[in-house]
C-alpha cells in the first residue's frame, strides 16, 4: 500500500540531510524525497555564502546556538571524510564606528556562553589578519570556516540510501488516518507513512496543502552579492558587526573555497518567493506577502533600515559605500555583480521575524517552517532532529 515509510518535500541540504539521517537511526526505513527542481540545493543551499558559521550570533539555549555549534565541527568531519573542498579559516567581526563597540562586547560574552573560542582584537592586529581592513575593534572566531555546499548536499543525497526524485513538485497532500498521499504536476501519486516539509520557499504552502495552518508566512528576502575584482584585497572573512533587531548579518566579505571574495548580501524584499533578481515578478505569490499583515507590520516598524537595503540595492554606489567601512580602498570599479540568493524568512502576524529554527508537527507530520542560516551549517543536527520526530509518528 505504501511507497514508502517518510515522505521528505524538499531536496536543500536541510531535506537530505533528513533523509541521510532516517537512514542511520532506521536502517530499512524507506525514504522518498520529492524536489520540484531537476537537481539538489538549487537555492538557499546553493545560494549563500558558503560559510561553516561558528555559532557566534545566536541566543545561547536556542536551536540555533545548539545546532550551529555542533553542526559546524559535524560539517568540517563529514567534508574531510568525503573528500569536499572545505576550510576552517576563522573570520573577523569588525567594528567601524563607537556605537558598534557595546554591541562587539556582547558578542564576545555571547560566544563564550555558546562554547565558542574568542578572541579580542585592537586596530593594529586587525590589519595583522587582514592589512586593508580598517576598525575600531574586532574579534577573531576561530572555528568559522568556507565549504562547497552544493557538494555537500550531492554527496548526502548519493549516501542517503533514498529515493529522490527530482522534478517532482508537489500540488496537492491528503493525510488520512493511514497515512499521507501527495500528488506532483506531473499527476503522480505517492504514499508515505509520514510527510516531512522541509520545502524551503514554500514551506508555508505545503503546510496549508496538508491542512495545517501554520501561523506564519514565508516572507522571500532578496540578497544581492558583488565580487571583488582583485580577490586579494581580502585574505579571508571580514564581518560588521549585525544589528541584534534583524536575523541579517549585513553585508560581509568572504573568500570563498573557489578563491573567489563575495561581498554581500543586503536584504531587500523579493517579489516572488524565487525572485533573484528585480525582473521576476509572480503576482499571485506578492499578493500572498502582501496579503499577510505581518508584511505590513515589518514595513511599519523596520521602515528606515528597509529604505538603507533597498538603496543599496539600486545604486551600486551605495552598496560600494556600505563595503568602504570595512574595505576603505575598495572603489565601485572593483565590484562585478554576482548570482543573488533569496532568504526564506518565517513571519508572524504580528511582524515578528522568526529569530530561531521553526518546527512544528501535526498528525503524521513534520513542518519545518523556519530554516535559513545557519541551516546548511546546522544541517547534520537538524537532519536528526527532524528524523527523530518524523520515526516517532511511524
Amino acid at each position: 500500500m505504501f511507497d514508502c515509510d517518510v515522505l521528505v518535500i524538499g531536496g536543500g541540504i536541510v531535506g537530505l540531510s533528513t533523509a541521510y539521517a532516517l537512514q542511520r537511526a532506521a536502517p530499512g526505513t524507506r525514504v522518498a524525497v520529492l524536489e520540484k527542481e531537476e537537481g539538489p540545493a538549487r537555492h538557499q543551499t546553493g545560494r549563500n555564502s558558503g560559510v561553516i558559521h561558528s555559532g557566534i550570533y545566536y541566543r545561547p539555549g536556542s536551536l540555533k546556538a545548539r545546532f550551529a555549534v555542533e553542526g559546524a565541527a559535524e560539517m568540517v568531519k563529514f567534508c574531510a571524510e568525503w573528500d569536499i573542498p572545505h576550510e576552517v579559516t576563522g573570520k573577523l567581526v569588525v567594528a567601524t564606528a563607537r556605537e558598534e563597540l557595546p554591541r562587539l562586547h556582547a558578542l564576545v560574552q555571547r560566544g563564550r556562553e555558546n562554547g565558542i573560542p574568542v578572541r579580542e582584537l585592537g586596530p593594529s592586529q586587525i590589519t595583522e589578519y587582514e592589512p586593508r581592513v580598517r576598525g575600531l575593534a574586532a574579534i577573531h572566531v576561530g572555528t568559522t570556516g568556507i565549504v562547497d555546499y552544493p557538494a555537500v548536499a550531492r554527496r548526502l543525497a548519493e549516501s542517503s540510501g533514498a529515493e529522490i526524485l527530482y522534478g517532482a513538485e508537489v500540488t496537492a497532500v491528503d493525510r488520512r488516518p493511514w497515512g499521507v498521499a501527495v500528488r506532483t504536476a506531473d499527476q503522480r501519486i505517492l504514499r508515505g507513512r509520514v510527510l516531512v516539509n522541509c520545502a524551503g520557499l514554500h514551506c508555508d504552502r505545503v503546510a496549508r496543502l496538508a491542512g495545517d495552518d501554520p501561523g506564519m508566512r514565508i516572507v522571500p528576502f532578496r540578497g544581492e552579492y558583488y565580487e571583488l575584482a582583485d580577490p586579494s584585497l581580502v585574505r579571508g572573512l571580514v564581518y560588521p558587526v549585525p544589528d541584534p533587531a534583524f536575523p541579517f548579518l549585513g553585508v560581509h566579505l568572504t573568500r570563498g573555497i573557489d578563491g573567489g571574495v563575495h561581498i554581500g548580501p543586503n536584504a531587500v524584499p523579493a517579489l516572488a518567493r524565487e525572485g533573484y533578481d528585480w525582473g521576476v515578478v509572480r503576482p499571485g505569490e506578492l499578493g500572498g506577502t502582501l496579503a499577510w499583515p505581518g508584511s505590513w507590520a515589518i514595513a511599519r516598524r523596520h521602515w528606515k533600515y528597509g529604505a538603507g537595503e533597498l538603496r543599496r540595492s539600486l545604486s551600486k554606489r551605495a552598496f560600494t559605500e556600505a563595503v568602504r567601512r570595512l574595505l576603505p580602498g575598495v572603489t565601485e570599479s572593483d565590484l562585478r555583480p554576482a548570482a543573488a540568493g533569496v532568504r526564506a524568512q518565517a513571519v508572524l502576524r504580528d511582524g515578528t521575524l522568526v529569530d530561531d529554527f521553526l518546527i512544528r508537527e501535526a498528525a503524521r507530520t513534520v513542518h519545518v517552517l523556519n530554516a535559513p542560516s545557519p541551516a546548511a551549517t546546522a544541517s547534520l543536527p537538524i537532519g536528526r532532529e527532524i528524523a527523530h520526530r518524523a520515526l516517532t509518528h511511524l
